[in-house]
């Protein structure tokens, strides 16, 4: 079996399917770490409602679907804050094909469209419970860094020289 990745629509059916697994796993994580509880049914339609992919679109962004075998399996956004800086966003391989090299693919297919939007840079927020986000970063060369946004969910950051 194989892995493609490619650009896509932030609002294609596979796409709609992959933000809404992503969404549900980030926020049942959350709130088990805060609250002891997984999210409530009406507030995962709201926040899911209220999501914007849309600056993940050109000329600016990219949304990029990974396929394991033709099937939708996971995504990566950039988006270009400053003519040098791009940021990775949502990066996400569901739960029943990690460990298969999804995840690196994605990354690195998103550093290629960073650098195709003219970024030299990549930087990233990720949360402390999403350790295993965290050590994929650092594996593939991404550095801690302080603070470079104050996004309330956001733990640590990371930047890499593309």
């Amino acid at each position: 079996m194989t892995w493609t990745v490619t650009p896509e629509p932030f609002d294609s059916p596979a796409a709609v399917a992959l933000w809404r697994a992503y969404y549900t796993e980030v926020s049942d994580r959350y709130y088990l770490r805060h609250e002891n509880r997984r999210t409530a049914p009406e507030e995962l339609e709201r926040e899911i409602a209220r999501a914007d992919w849309s600056e993940l679109t050109p000329p600016s962004g990219r949304l990029l679907v990974a396929r394991f075998a033709g099937d939708a399996a996971g995504t990566a956004g950039v988006r270009l804050l400053d003519p040098a800086t791009a940021e990775l966003k949502r990066v996400f391989v569901r739960p029943s094909l990690r460990g298969r090299g999804g995840a690196q693919l994605l990354v690195a297919a998103a550093e290629n469209a960073a650098r195709a939007l003219g970024a030299t840079r990549m930087i990233l927020d990720t949360r402390h419970d999403l350790t295993e986000a965290r050590a994929l970063y650092t594996r593939l060369g991404y550095t801690e860094t302080p603070p470079h946004n104050d996004d309330r969910y956001a733990e640590h950051w990371f930047t890499k020289n593309l």
